[in-house]
Protein backbone atom coordinates (compact mmCIF):
# COMPACT_ATOMS: atom_id res chain seq x y z
CA UNK A 1 0.00 0.00 0.00
CA UNK A 2 0.94 3.11 -1.19
CA UNK A 3 2.80 5.59 2.29
CA UNK A 4 -0.40 8.11 1.06
CA UNK A 5 -3.09 5.93 1.63
CA UNK A 6 -2.37 5.54 5.39
CA UNK A 7 -3.52 7.61 7.73
CA UNK A 8 -1.35 10.17 9.42
CA UNK A 9 0.24 9.91 12.41
CA UNK A 10 -1.68 11.32 15.00
CA UNK A 11 -1.36 15.26 16.11
CA UNK A 12 -2.24 14.71 19.80
CA UNK A 13 0.66 12.08 20.65
CA UNK A 14 3.64 13.13 22.55
CA UNK A 15 6.58 12.11 19.86
CA UNK A 16 10.68 12.07 20.93
CA UNK A 17 12.17 14.88 18.12
CA UNK A 18 15.06 13.50 16.28
CA UNK A 19 18.19 15.78 14.54
CA UNK A 20 17.57 15.52 10.59
CA UNK A 21 20.64 15.09 8.63
CA UNK A 22 21.20 15.21 4.79
CA UNK A 23 22.99 12.70 3.38
CA UNK A 24 23.99 14.04 0.06
CA UNK A 25 25.80 17.22 2.56
CA UNK A 26 27.54 14.87 4.80
CA UNK A 27 28.86 12.56 1.61
CA UNK A 28 30.65 15.80 0.50
CA UNK A 29 31.84 16.67 3.49
CA UNK A 30 29.58 19.78 4.80
CA UNK A 31 31.20 20.24 8.12
CA UNK A 32 28.33 21.76 9.98
CA UNK A 33 25.81 18.68 8.63
CA UNK A 34 28.64 16.53 9.71
CA UNK A 35 28.43 18.30 13.47
CA UNK A 36 24.71 17.21 13.21
CA UNK A 37 25.71 13.69 12.58
CA UNK A 38 27.93 13.85 15.33
CA UNK A 39 25.80 15.76 17.75
CA UNK A 40 22.88 12.92 17.25
CA UNK A 41 24.73 9.55 17.21
CA UNK A 42 26.55 11.14 20.38
CA UNK A 43 23.22 11.84 22.12
CA UNK A 44 20.24 9.79 21.70
CA UNK A 45 22.59 7.83 19.00
CA UNK A 46 19.20 8.18 16.65
CA UNK A 47 18.21 10.80 13.77
CA UNK A 48 16.38 11.19 10.48
CA UNK A 49 18.28 10.76 7.40
CA UNK A 50 17.29 12.49 4.31
CA UNK A 51 18.46 12.61 0.55
CA UNK A 52 19.51 9.39 0.94
CA UNK A 53 18.69 8.05 -2.74
CA UNK A 54 16.91 4.62 -1.44
CA UNK A 55 13.45 5.31 -1.65
CA UNK A 56 12.81 3.24 -4.96
CA UNK A 57 15.04 0.45 -3.64
CA UNK A 58 12.92 -0.10 -0.52
CA UNK A 59 9.96 0.11 -1.46
CA UNK A 60 10.62 -2.85 -4.24
CA UNK A 61 12.37 -4.44 -0.56
CA UNK A 62 8.60 -4.02 0.70
CA UNK A 63 7.30 -5.98 -2.48
CA UNK A 64 9.49 -8.47 -1.95
CA UNK A 65 8.42 -8.82 1.57
CA UNK A 66 4.55 -9.01 1.33
CA UNK A 67 5.17 -11.69 -1.86
CA UNK A 68 7.28 -13.79 1.03
CA UNK A 69 5.04 -13.26 3.98
CA UNK A 70 1.92 -14.33 1.40
CA UNK A 71 3.67 -17.76 1.40
CA UNK A 72 2.20 -20.18 3.19
CA UNK A 73 3.44 -20.39 6.54
CA UNK A 74 4.31 -24.12 5.95
CA UNK A 75 6.56 -22.99 2.98
CA UNK A 76 8.08 -20.23 4.83
CA UNK A 77 9.13 -22.86 7.97
CA UNK A 78 11.42 -24.34 5.46
CA UNK A 79 13.71 -21.58 6.03
CA UNK A 80 13.21 -20.55 9.66
CA UNK A 81 15.90 -19.60 11.25
CA UNK A 82 16.16 -21.83 14.15
CA UNK A 83 17.03 -22.03 17.57
CA UNK A 84 20.98 -22.59 17.09
CA UNK A 85 21.79 -18.18 17.42
CA UNK A 86 21.46 -17.21 13.41
CA UNK A 87 19.76 -14.95 12.40
CA UNK A 88 19.28 -15.51 8.33
CA UNK A 89 16.13 -16.92 7.02
CA UNK A 90 12.30 -16.85 8.17
CA UNK A 91 11.50 -15.76 11.81
CA UNK A 92 7.76 -16.67 12.65
CA UNK A 93 5.61 -14.63 15.11
CA UNK A 94 6.12 -15.58 18.44
CA UNK A 95 9.35 -16.85 18.19
CA UNK A 96 11.18 -14.38 20.45
CA UNK A 97 10.21 -13.60 23.77
CA UNK A 98 9.93 -9.51 24.52
CA UNK A 99 10.73 -9.06 27.75
CA UNK A 100 11.36 -11.22 31.22
CA UNK A 101 8.37 -12.69 31.18
CA UNK A 102 8.83 -14.75 28.38
CA UNK A 103 5.74 -13.28 25.99
CA UNK A 104 5.94 -14.02 22.82
CA UNK A 105 6.69 -11.35 19.95
CA UNK A 106 4.10 -10.67 17.27
CA UNK A 107 6.45 -9.83 14.10
CA UNK A 108 7.38 -11.93 11.64
CA UNK A 109 10.44 -11.46 9.35
CA UNK A 110 12.49 -12.29 6.89
CA UNK A 111 16.22 -11.57 6.72
CA UNK A 112 18.80 -12.10 3.75
CA UNK A 113 22.66 -12.11 4.39
CA UNK A 114 24.92 -9.32 3.06
CA UNK A 115 27.16 -12.34 2.33
CA UNK A 116 25.01 -13.83 0.49
CA UNK A 117 23.42 -10.99 -1.43
CA UNK A 118 26.91 -9.87 -2.53
CA UNK A 119 27.88 -13.75 -3.71
CA UNK A 120 24.63 -14.25 -5.33
CA UNK A 121 24.14 -16.39 -7.84
CA UNK A 122 26.39 -18.29 -5.38
CA UNK A 123 24.88 -19.38 -2.20
CA UNK A 124 26.92 -18.08 1.17
CA UNK A 125 25.37 -18.72 4.32
CA UNK A 126 22.15 -20.28 3.35
CA UNK A 127 18.41 -21.02 1.03
CA UNK A 128 16.49 -18.56 0.82
CA UNK A 129 11.95 -18.81 -0.23
CA UNK A 130 11.24 -18.64 -4.12
CA UNK A 131 10.13 -15.06 -3.55
CA UNK A 132 13.77 -14.03 -2.79
CA UNK A 133 15.63 -16.02 -5.09
CA UNK A 134 13.50 -14.29 -7.79
CA UNK A 135 14.21 -10.77 -6.65
CA UNK A 136 17.85 -11.34 -5.23
CA UNK A 137 19.64 -9.62 -8.92
CA UNK A 138 16.70 -7.19 -9.61
CA UNK A 139 16.01 -6.10 -6.09
CA UNK A 140 17.76 -7.05 -2.85
CA UNK A 141 21.53 -6.67 -4.32
CA UNK A 142 20.91 -3.53 -5.30
CA UNK A 143 19.35 -2.68 -1.95
CA UNK A 144 22.23 -3.94 0.18
CA UNK A 145 24.66 -2.58 -2.12
CA UNK A 146 23.31 0.59 -1.74
CA UNK A 147 22.83 0.57 2.10
CA UNK A 148 26.47 -0.96 2.72
CA UNK A 149 27.41 2.77 0.78
CA UNK A 150 25.56 4.53 2.77
CA UNK A 151 26.13 3.19 6.26
CA UNK A 152 30.32 2.78 5.15
CA UNK A 153 30.09 6.86 4.46
CA UNK A 154 28.22 7.42 7.99
CA UNK A 155 31.07 5.04 9.42
CA UNK A 156 33.92 6.81 7.94
CA UNK A 157 32.55 9.88 9.52
CA UNK A 158 32.65 8.11 12.39
CA UNK A 159 36.08 7.16 11.50
CA UNK A 160 37.57 10.95 11.63
CA UNK A 161 35.15 12.29 14.53
CA UNK A 162 37.09 9.43 17.36
CA UNK A 163 40.76 10.31 15.20
CA UNK A 164 41.86 6.53 14.61
CA UNK A 165 43.73 5.89 11.53
CA UNK A 166 42.01 6.50 8.26
CA UNK A 167 39.85 3.27 7.32
CA UNK A 168 39.84 1.72 11.01
CA UNK A 169 35.90 1.54 11.07
CA UNK A 170 35.15 0.45 7.47
CA UNK A 171 38.16 -2.29 7.40
CA UNK A 172 36.21 -3.80 10.70
CA UNK A 173 33.14 -3.94 8.76
CA UNK A 174 34.97 -5.49 5.39
CA UNK A 175 32.21 -7.06 3.48
CA UNK A 176 35.04 -9.37 2.50
CA UNK A 177 34.43 -11.01 5.62
CA UNK A 178 31.46 -12.69 6.43
CA UNK A 179 29.24 -10.86 9.36
CA UNK A 180 25.56 -10.46 11.04
CA UNK A 181 25.02 -7.98 8.42
CA UNK A 182 21.58 -8.35 6.54
CA UNK A 183 18.70 -6.87 5.10
CA UNK A 184 15.53 -7.84 7.36
CA UNK A 185 11.70 -7.26 5.72
CA UNK A 186 8.95 -6.96 8.71
CA UNK A 187 5.43 -7.37 9.13
CA UNK A 188 3.43 -6.60 12.34
CA UNK A 189 -0.20 -7.61 12.37
CA UNK A 190 -3.41 -5.08 12.69
CA UNK A 191 -5.11 -4.18 15.50
CA UNK A 192 -2.84 -5.74 18.45
CA UNK A 193 -3.83 -4.91 21.93
CA UNK A 194 -3.16 -1.21 23.51
CA UNK A 195 0.13 -2.10 24.84
CA UNK A 196 1.07 -5.24 23.80
CA UNK A 197 4.52 -4.92 22.56
CA UNK A 198 5.22 -6.27 18.54
CA UNK A 199 8.96 -6.40 19.18
CA UNK A 200 10.32 -5.62 22.85
CA UNK A 201 12.68 -2.95 24.36
CA UNK A 202 16.39 -3.85 22.90
CA UNK A 203 19.37 -2.16 21.91
CA UNK A 204 20.54 -3.15 18.03
CA UNK A 205 23.25 -5.82 18.20
CA UNK A 206 25.44 -4.50 15.77
CA UNK A 207 26.89 -1.13 14.47
CA UNK A 208 24.56 0.83 11.92
CA UNK A 209 20.93 0.32 11.44
CA UNK A 210 19.00 1.91 8.06
CA UNK A 211 15.64 1.73 8.72
CA UNK A 212 12.36 2.79 7.10
CA UNK A 213 8.74 2.52 8.59
CA UNK A 214 5.72 3.21 6.54
CA UNK A 215 3.60 3.94 9.87
CA UNK A 216 4.55 4.51 13.66
CA UNK A 217 5.35 2.26 16.43
CA UNK A 218 9.31 2.69 16.97
CA UNK A 219 9.38 3.99 20.85
CA UNK A 220 12.68 5.14 21.84
CA UNK A 221 13.66 5.54 26.27
CA UNK A 222 16.04 8.65 25.61
CA UNK A 223 18.87 8.69 28.29
CA UNK A 224 17.70 10.42 31.50
CA UNK A 225 13.69 9.89 30.94
CA UNK A 226 11.94 7.18 32.26
CA UNK A 227 8.91 7.35 30.04
CA UNK A 228 8.62 5.82 26.33
CA UNK A 229 8.46 8.00 23.36
CA UNK A 230 7.14 7.22 19.75
CA UNK A 231 9.35 8.23 16.85
CA UNK A 232 7.25 9.89 14.21
CA UNK A 233 7.97 8.67 10.44
CA UNK A 234 8.65 10.96 8.09
CA UNK A 235 7.97 10.43 4.41
CA UNK A 236 11.54 10.27 2.44
CA UNK A 237 13.35 10.22 5.51
CA UNK A 238 15.18 6.63 6.57
CA UNK A 239 15.63 6.40 10.71
CA UNK A 240 19.41 5.48 12.08
CA UNK A 241 20.68 4.65 14.87
CA UNK A 242 24.04 3.61 16.78
CA UNK A 243 24.42 -0.34 17.87
CA UNK A 244 26.23 -2.17 20.28
CA UNK A 245 29.39 -2.47 18.59
CA UNK A 246 29.99 1.20 17.69
CA UNK A 247 29.09 2.10 21.24
CA UNK A 248 32.06 -0.42 22.36
CA UNK A 249 34.69 0.35 19.85
CA UNK A 250 34.29 4.01 20.45
CA UNK A 251 34.38 3.59 24.59
CA UNK A 252 30.65 4.79 24.77
CA UNK A 253 31.18 8.12 23.06
CA UNK A 254 28.36 6.61 20.07
CA UNK A 255 25.41 6.20 22.07
CA UNK A 256 23.52 2.94 21.89
CA UNK A 257 20.02 3.84 22.34
CA UNK A 258 17.30 1.22 23.68
CA UNK A 259 14.02 1.03 21.97
CA UNK A 260 10.84 -1.01 20.98
CA UNK A 261 7.81 -1.09 18.89
CA UNK A 262 4.42 -1.11 20.07
CA UNK A 263 1.27 -0.38 18.29
CA UNK A 264 1.05 2.45 15.86
CA UNK A 265 -1.00 5.07 17.79
CA UNK A 266 -4.86 6.36 16.64
CA UNK A 267 -5.99 5.32 13.19
CA UNK A 268 -2.88 3.63 12.25
CA UNK A 269 -3.52 0.50 14.35
CA UNK A 270 -6.03 -0.60 11.87
CA UNK A 271 -3.54 -1.80 9.20
CA UNK A 272 -0.35 -4.03 9.11
CA UNK A 273 3.07 -2.20 10.09
CA UNK A 274 5.71 -3.05 7.50
CA UNK A 275 9.22 -1.78 8.72
CA UNK A 276 12.47 -2.55 6.01
CA UNK A 277 16.01 -2.49 7.82
CA UNK A 278 19.52 -2.85 6.91
CA UNK A 279 21.89 -4.00 9.71
CA UNK A 280 25.66 -3.46 9.35
CA UNK A 281 27.49 -5.69 11.78
CA UNK A 282 31.36 -6.05 11.93
CA UNK A 283 33.51 -8.80 11.31
CA UNK A 284 32.77 -12.20 12.48
CA UNK A 285 36.25 -12.55 13.85
CA UNK A 286 35.87 -8.48 15.46
CA UNK A 287 37.00 -8.50 19.12
CA UNK A 288 34.31 -6.16 20.53
CA UNK A 289 36.54 -3.34 22.88
CA UNK A 290 37.15 0.19 23.04
CA UNK A 291 39.71 0.96 20.42
CA UNK A 292 41.70 2.74 23.56
CA UNK A 293 45.29 2.03 21.27
CA UNK A 294 44.24 3.65 18.15
CA UNK A 295 42.85 6.81 19.11
CA UNK A 296 43.49 9.53 21.64
CA UNK A 297 39.79 10.70 22.06
CA UNK A 298 38.70 6.93 22.87
CA UNK A 299 41.09 6.72 25.45
CA UNK A 300 40.24 9.72 27.50
CA UNK A 301 36.46 9.08 27.27
CA UNK A 302 37.48 5.33 29.25
CA UNK A 303 39.76 7.10 31.22
CA UNK A 304 36.60 8.85 32.43
CA UNK A 305 34.82 5.63 33.03
CA UNK A 306 34.10 3.69 36.79
CA UNK A 307 35.66 0.10 36.71
CA UNK A 308 32.48 -1.69 36.11
CA UNK A 309 31.71 0.72 33.12
CA UNK A 310 35.14 0.06 31.15
CA UNK A 311 33.96 -3.72 32.18
CA UNK A 312 31.00 -3.63 30.59
CA UNK A 313 32.82 -2.15 27.58
CA UNK A 314 35.41 -5.60 27.24
CA UNK A 315 32.70 -8.39 27.46
CA UNK A 316 35.63 -10.56 25.64
CA UNK A 317 33.45 -11.98 23.04
CA UNK A 318 33.96 -11.56 19.05
CA UNK A 319 31.12 -10.04 17.21
CA UNK A 320 29.63 -13.47 15.96
CA UNK A 321 29.64 -14.32 19.64
CA UNK A 322 28.06 -11.45 20.72
CA UNK A 323 25.47 -11.44 17.85
CA UNK A 324 24.52 -15.75 18.08
CA UNK A 325 24.21 -15.27 22.10
CA UNK A 326 21.60 -12.47 21.77
CA UNK A 327 19.98 -14.30 18.70
CA UNK A 328 19.87 -17.59 20.61
CA UNK A 329 18.36 -16.73 23.98
CA UNK A 330 15.84 -14.52 22.94
CA UNK A 331 14.28 -17.76 21.28
CA UNK A 332 11.24 -18.75 23.19
CA UNK A 333 12.18 -22.26 22.57
CA UNK A 334 15.35 -21.70 24.25
CA UNK A 335 14.32 -20.40 27.55
CA UNK A 336 14.37 -21.64 30.98
CA UNK A 337 13.51 -18.81 32.97
CA UNK A 338 14.05 -15.00 33.36
CA UNK A 339 17.66 -15.71 33.37
CA UNK A 340 17.85 -16.36 29.48
CA UNK A 341 15.96 -13.39 28.45
CA UNK A 342 19.07 -11.23 30.97
CA UNK A 343 21.47 -13.29 28.73
CA UNK A 344 19.89 -11.90 25.80
CA UNK A 345 21.18 -8.35 26.52
CA UNK A 346 23.40 -5.97 25.25
CA UNK A 347 24.42 -2.55 25.97
CA UNK A 348 21.20 -1.51 27.48
CA UNK A 349 21.28 -4.33 30.72
CA UNK A 350 20.49 -2.57 33.66
CA UNK A 351 17.94 0.11 32.21
CA UNK A 352 15.06 -2.26 31.71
Amino acid sequence: MPVAAYPEFPTNIPTHPLLVVDYDLIKNGNEKEIDVLWQAATTLGFWYLKNHGAEEDVEKMFDMGAETMDLPLEEKMKYEQGDGGSSFGYKFSGANAVDASGEPDKIEFINIAKDDALAWPKQARRSYPSTVDNRMESTIVPYVKKSIGINDTILSIFNSKLGLPEGTLNNIHSVEEYSGSEARTIKAPKNLPVGRQALGAHTDFGSLSFLHNRLGGLQVLPPGVDEWQYVKPLPGHAICNVGDALALFSGGILHSNIHRVYPPPGAQAGFERWSQVFFTRPGNSVMLRPLSDQSLAIAEAVSRLTEEQRAALNPGATALDWFNRRIKNQRVKNRTGPETWVASRGTEQGRV
